[in-house]
């Protein structure tokens, strides 16, 4: 099964630092930590923490310039996940003519939780 993604991207951290012993020898490029975040396809702060674990020296400036630039892409795939997650917790919950959350079912099948007068009553 090929999802056509390259295997090195879907690595963990585990084994992405232990490939990464074995490429930044060989990296030419003297934008470590964006080639990095390229090759394994992760966001910027991951890169910085996993290259910072491998000894690697970053400029102070350059993180704290790369990290603000990218707050705002963050903070909004926060929110989007946050508002997704939300929407997906407000209906993934039983319900039925009876109730309105189904907090589960007895030995005997019946269900239990709070029903729509409860629900309606307080």
């Amino acid at each position: 099964m090929n999802s056509g993604v390259k295997k090195r991207k879907r690595f963990n951290r585990k084994q992405r630092l232990h490939s990464a012993k074995h490429w930044l020898p060989n990296l030419k490029d003297k934008h470590i930590a964006k080639a990095y975040r390229k090759r394994y396809g992760i966001d910027w702060v991951s890169a910085f923490i996993e290259l910072e674990m491998l000894g690697v020296k970053i400029d102070p400036t350059y993180k704290e310039n790369v990290l603000r630039s990218v707050r705002p892409q963050v903070k909004r795939k926060k929110k989007t996940h946050l508002q997704k997650a939300t929407t997906e917790n407000e209906l993934s919950f039983d319900q039925d003519e009876n109730f309105v959350y189904i907090a589960g079912y007895t030995s005997g099948g019946i269900p239990y939780g709070i029903t729509r007068q409860e629900w309606e009553s307080s």
